[in-house]
């Protein structure tokens, strides 16, 4: 242990100081001495405007003590004021020998300029901690922060002495230092442009039991040891000297510790603040006990991960040589011979045409000739991939009994006649032929009437598969006709995957939603359909990833779409359109009875013990909770009743339900709409009219007033199109061209502004079928005369009196027996749409045929 010795006095013999044995990293150690108060009263005295004002005289000797008579040189006395460097990484320790890389500041080229200019070069390191930054990492290499104040530099820090000093490129600072001893900060000499404080170098509390602290320095030896020998990190040299580390001095022994430890520099400063022994030997042994669990923690995880490493080579070495094994036996070939051996034998199997095998053999050439690891290996077996695996000639057997495909078409669909027949048309055709073309149909209806169900009707009764995608919202053509391979990740278009994934060349295939498909800047799909639906292009289609043609007319293509209007007229031309109109009441009670209970009653888990609906509770969903043309509705509102009767059946209340029309209402709720849309006490001026709409028909009701007014004039509302809008100008014009002719007053319309309104206004309308509804709506006001509720119109009007004929009649048909209109006026042009309408439908409906407008008059106001 080292002595305490005094400062000697200016211009006097040096006392003797003592200090660690020469040549070892001690860590020396200093006191202020007897006469540090005084020079703490002689250094205020003198100016601290700069640090070379300070007192060299005065300090701690460094080394072994001068010969007797000579004094000690100032460069080996530690000063009583020291400039500090504030640290945020890991603090100096003493006795060892650091780098220390400082990033240059105002403060610290102070500082350097005046240690360039004084032939003394000690300097403070302090730790320094923000508690508003985070603590930084323990292994970081000791970097140097000047933005700090006073406040939070800790108390304790070591003195170094810089040895050498380099300045780099960006003006930074590398340095090696020194560390020196612990000293005390005492007070503050100056904190601008750099900080200096006073200082005094304390002694080292030894006080404790002896063989206690023998034994934390053997505990600390041990454990200093067993980190060498675990860590890689340490070199042979270094787990020498740790093999044979002295006993005697403690204190260095903790300083060795700090050196090698991981641990955050808060925890390495309290080792260095710890100015009693035996507080610094626990804190110093803990830390290296935590040092050797996680070095142990480590271990164990490295070890799994070598074990797991060890076994996965073990396998693929085995793997390796079981392979080699077999192909020296002749059992088995690498993957590419394989892959090769693959494509020749499947695609020997097909019936493919001479472009399609002049491809596969440049493309197999090709892969014979790359690397399995080259990216190009990769893009040349996918191609072979999809060559292979289409069915090139391959045809499933078709169906061509006709009483048996109409048994098929009868069990899935009630109704649909014309389809149906269309359906045997084409069998029939087929049979004739020996052979089965591909054709184009497009099924055209209010939502829930059945199109998709029905394609699948379809390709079982012709014992096809069957490959549904919809087009609604495609906006990209390669969706079609696929990718070129320069693209990455490019495939086939959805037709040649369709092909692939049902394994023939003769499916039938929906192309749902066609009238939703997309057309702007980011492509156009149906011009790529143009090709695709034509029976004289697709015979040779030639998709952009394959780049070879490939027959597609054997297929039987499904569109299916809500309206016509938003197809385009070339992709319309090439299809068979038929028309699916709603159903009636009739026909929703047979589909319920026969499709949808059974349905239901299976996904809800119910029997029909369970369960039953009486005719009149069915009749009551149709007419009150599910009025639209299709049959989805009327699902929607069974399934809602079985959701209900299911949880009675689990809380156990009943075992049997039975829905009659008295309890519908406790299972569905109140009546979405009323018993018959029709008002029976309606004032003059309203008139009921027949409209068509994508959901199916509907009924639809003109109302017309009028009020004195001047100037007199013509008004319309209820968002009507432009087309509605000049059929109300048409018929108001013919009505007051003909005023005298309807016994109308000639000051009705000269004195009289007249309004006409089409309820549902935030519905938008549009069409030309409302003109005799509207003709007569504005007579009905003129006349002051009521016209019968159950009577209802459709037809356009022409100046001249004329009525043309409208579409959607068998709609509008419906519509109107829904409502429980009796009498409909139609345009004798359409007497042949009537014809053809099924007589169940029209049974019940009065139906009148008019050619020009004066019969409409004479039926409405002369009876």
């Amino acid at each position: 242990m080292e002595e305490k010795k005094k400062p000697r006095k200016k211009k006097e013999p040096a006392k003797p100081a003592a200090s660690a044995p020469q040549g070892k990293p001690a860590e020396p150690t200093t006191s202020a001495g007897p006469g540090s108060e005084k020079a703490s009263e002689k250094a205020t005295e003198k100016p601290a405007d700069k640090v070379g004002t300070m007192p060299f005289d005065e300090g701690i000797l460094l080394g072994e003590p001068p010969d007797k008579g000579q004094l000690a040189k100032k460069e080996d006395l530690l000063p009583m004021r020291l400039p500090l460097v504030p640290l945020d990484g890991r603090p100096v320790i003493p006795g060892m020998l650091l780098p220390v890389y400082i990033r240059a500041d105002k403060p610290m080229q102070a500082l350097f300029e005046h240690l360039q200019h004084t032939d003394r070069s000690f300097v403070g390191f302090v730790y320094s901690h923000n508690p508003t930054t985070p603590e930084p990492d323990a292994e970081d290499v000791v970097v140097e922060q000047h933005t700090k104040d006073a406040s939070t530099i800790a108390k304790i820090g070591v003195a170094a002495q810089i040895i050498k000093i380099i300045q780099t490129p960006n003006h930074d600072y590398q340095m090696l230092i020194r560390g020196l001893r612990r000293f005390q900060i005492q007070g503050w000499v100056q904190q601008e442009p750099f900080l200096v404080a006073e200082v005094s170098y304390p002694e080292l509390d030894t006080t404790g039991d002896p063989q206690e602290i023998h034994a934390y320095a053997v505990s600390i030896a041990s454990c200093l040891k067993e980190i060498s020998q675990n860590s890689p990190v340490f070199p042979d040299e270094l787990k020498a000297s740790f093999a044979n580390l002295s006993l005697a001095e403690p204190g260095k022994l903790c300083d060795l510790s700090m050196l090698i430890s991981d641990a955050t520099p808060k925890e390495l400063q309290e080792i260095v603040e710890s100015l009693n022994l035996m507080e610094r030997l626990q804190k110093t042994l803990l830390i290296l006990k935590k040092e050797i669990e996680f070095l142990k923690i480590k271990e164990k995880i490295n070890k799994q991960i070598e074990e797991k490493i060890s076994q996965r080579q073990r396998e693929f070495f085995l793997r390796e040589q079981l392979k080699a094994i077999k192909k020296e036996l002749g059992y088995e070939q690498d993957e590419k011979t394989a892959e090769i051996s693959r494509f020749k034998r499947e695609f020997a199997e097909k019936q493919v045409n001479e472009e399609a095998k002049k491809k596969f053999e440049e493309e197999l050439n090709k892969l014979v000739l790359l690397e399995i690891q080259s990216p190009e290996f990769g893009v040349v077996r996918n191609y072979l991939d999809w060559l292979v695996l289409l069915p090139w000639g391959k045809q499933t057997q078709d169906n061509l009994e006709l009483v048996e495909a109409r048994k098929v078409l009868d069990e899935d669909h009630y109704g649909l006649d014309d389809i149906k027949d269309r359906l045997i048309e084409f069998l029939a055709v087929g049979k004739l032929l020996n052979r089965v073309e591909g054709s184009i149909l497009c099924f055209v209806g209010p939502p829930g009437v059945g199109k998709t169900s029905l394609g699948k009707s379809i390709a079982r009764a012709l014992g096809r598969k069957f490959y549904r995608f919809s087009v609604g919202g495609m906006h990209d053509e390669a969706e079609i006709k696929g990718h070129r391979r320069t693209y990455i990740g490019a495939l086939p278009g959805k037709l040649i995957q369709a092909l692939r994934t049902v394994g023939t060349d003769n499916p039938v295939i929906m192309l749902d939603e066609i009238d939703k498909i997309g057309k702007d800047f980011r492509g156009d799909p149906s011009s790529a359909l143009l090709e695709v639906l034509d029976p004289e292009q697709n015979l040779a289609f030639r998709d952009h990833y394959l780049d070879v043609p490939y027959d597609l007319s054997k297929i039987l293509f499904i569109a299916t779409a809500n309206v016509l209007d938003t197809i385009p007229l070339a992709l319309r031309d090439r299809m068979e359109v038929i028309h699916l109109p709603g159903y009636i009441r009739q026909e929703k009670l047979h589909i319920a009875t026969d499709h949808l209970i059974p349905k239901q009653l299976k996904r809800h888990g119910l029997d029909e013990k369970a369960l039953h609906f009486s005719m009149p509770a069915l009749d009551k969903i149709i007419e009150l909770y599910a009025r639209e043309a299709g049959v989805r509705g009327v699902e929607k509102q069974i399934a809602k009743v079985m959701r209900k009767v299911a949880v009675q059946i689990v809380k156990g209340k009943n075992r049997q339900v039975k829905i009659s029309a008295q309890n519908l209402e406790h299972y569905l709720g109140t009546a979405i709409f009323r018993d018959s849309p029709l008002e029976k006490n309606r004032d003059p001026g309203v008139i009921t009219g027949l409209a068509w709409t994508p959901l199916g028909g509907n009924v639809l009701f003109i109302e017309s007033v009028a009020k004195l007014a001047k100037p007199f004039g013509f008004k319309q509302t209820g968002q009507l199109g432009e087309v509605m809008v000049e059929s109300s100008d048409i018929a108001y014009s013919y009505v007051q061209a003909n005023a005298k002719s309807f016994g109308i007053p000639d000051d009705f319309f000269t004195e009289r502004q007249i309004h006409l309104h089409v309820p549902a206004g935030a519905t938008p309308k549009d069409g030309p079928s409302a003109g005799i509804t509207m003709a007569t709506s504005l007579i009905s006001l003129a006349k002051n005369k009521n016209i019968p509720y159950k009577i209802a119109m459709t037809g356009e009007l022409t100046l001249t009196g004329r009525i043309l004929p409208v579409g959607g009649i068998r709609e509008k048909l419906i519509a109107a027996k829904r409502a429980k209109v009796e009498t409909v006026l139609l345009p004798e042009e359409n007497r042949r749409d009537v014809q053809e309408i099924p007589k169940y439908i029209i049974e019940g409906l009065k139906i009148h045929f008019v050619e020009y407008y004066i019969d409409v008059y004479k039926f409405c106001f002369e009876q």
